[in-house]
């Protein structure tokens, strides 16, 4: 297992920098995470569609944010950019504590998407920028367990506020973003984007066209268009774990914040201890295979809260716990995965646009899942969302394993490609 670990050592000092980054964002992001669903159908009283819908307003505006970040990023490098983010960040995500209606709810997500969807593109490039193509996976991993370290932490700490102070968990995130924010403008040194230059007239007024000139060349690459396909389908299925599992968790189970806080802590338990060692072990396959095996995980994850249906309470939040733990497995290998095959697919010179279609296509799926998910319940039907899930999850594995033969053997991972 330690294996697992010894390369990371060779890893450029921005990367950790950049770990260490996302540690203290995520820990804020899991201090609201699951509750803000909780709050805003249940104390507020937004319908549960209309809670959906402020989540797919703040996903359209991140993937707003994400695009323009991407250019950015090659533009003019990825450090102010991450920066930026951030600092936006802070203010847009404590205004959430000020949030009394549903048409409040829709503008203040709306506001943190767009801030937040900077960063993501700018990150994953100067990860990318700063790592050979064998280590990446192994970059990428190291990131989701910085993310999943603090998450977990947020998750304990937010299940706390919300029980004394709901709108504190709001504030708290808000604050961490700020922290953030200076971290990186301290510690993390400016990494060029393969076309950074200095900026003249004639770019600053061409920027526009140029972003979507870059953006439309990344979409019309077809491997880069079908993973960004593939990336919107496990996204409504990643949706579900913060909109609709800790509603039914609540009403079905009775579990209270602070509970449903302490279970959701095997998400990110299971990522720290597992990410590495799982990323080490796929290293050699596909990375296509990988992916395929990680829709089954999800498939097998929704089995379980169709089995939680009419349990007895125990077995219900055992149940809901093995959810936890098998669509984290998918996860593991899904994030890293198809990041690093989206990175190789693509030019050095368009990475940050590149990935940023990717980026875009998950939060398309992110704001998808709890519309669909909310309109389940609202109309009462809320057992058939779970078999729908576990096969549109097996779905994709279908279509991550018809992608194998269009992604050349040296972006596919260490595995041979077929003929």
């Amino acid at each position: 297992m330690f294996d697992s670990f010894a390369g990371l050592r060779e890893f450029d000092r921005a990367v950790f920098v950049v770990a260490a980054a996302r540690f203290v964002n995520v820990l804020g992001s899991g201090i609201v995470y699951p509750f803000a669903t909780l709050y805003f159908y249940g104390e507020v009283g937004i319908p549960f569609t209309l809670v959906g819908t402020g989540l797919f307003a703040n996903s359209v505006a991140t993937a707003g944010g994400t695009l323009v970040g991407g250019y950015l990023a090659d533009r003019y490098g990825r450090k102010p950019v991450m920066v930026a983010s951030m600092a936006l960040s802070a203010p847009t995500l404590a205004a959430y504590a000020l949030v009394t209606s549903a048409p409040t709810f829709v503008a203040v997500a709306a506001a943190a998407g767009l801030a937040a969807g900077l960063f993501a593109p700018a990150s994953q490039a100067m990860v990318a920028d700063l790592t050979p193509d064998a280590d990446r996976e192994q970059a990428y991993g190291l990131l989701k367990v910085a993310s999943n370290a603090g998450f977990g932490s947020g998750f304990v700490v937010g299940g706390l506020l919300y029980g004394v102070a709901h709108t504190a968990v709001f504030v708290a995130d808000g604050l961490t973003s700020g922290v953030v924010a200076v971290l990186l403008a301290v510690a993390l040194p400016r990494v060029s984007g393969a076309t950074e230059g200095e900026a003249d007239s004639e770019a600053v007024e061409s920027s526009l066209a140029a972003t979507l000139r870059e953006w439309s060349r990344a979409v019309t690459q077809p491997t880069i268009l079908a993973l960004a396909v593939l990336n919107v389908g496990f996204a409504v299925a990643y949706a579900q774990m913060r909109s609709t599992v800790p509603v039914f968790a609540e009403q079905a189970f009775g579990l209270t914040s602070e509970q449903l806080g302490t279970l959701y802590v095997l998400n990110p338990l299971v990522i720290v201890v597992f990410q590495m060692p799982v990323v080490s072990w796929v290293r050699s396959w596909r990375r296509t295979r990988g992916l395929a095996l990680s829709a089954v995980f999800w498939a097998a994850s929704f089995v379980t809260i169709v089995l939680a249906h009419g349990a007895p309470v125990l077995v219900g939040v055992g149940l809901v716990g093995a959810f936890l733990v098998l669509r984290t497995v998918g996860e593991i290998l899904h994030a890293p995965l198809i990041t690093a095959l989206a990175s190789d697919v693509g030019t050095v010179e368009e990475r940050g646009s590149q990935l940023s279609v990717l980026e875009i296509a998950k939060r398309l799926g992110f704001g998808i899942g709890p519309v669909v998910g909310g309109a389940f319940f609202d109309y009462g039907v809320e057992a058939l969302l779970w078999p729908a899930l576990v096969g549109m999850s097996l779905l994709l594995g279908v279509g991550v394993l018809s992608l194998e033969r269009r992604v050349s053997p040296a972006a596919n991972g260490r595995g041979e490609a077929a003929d």
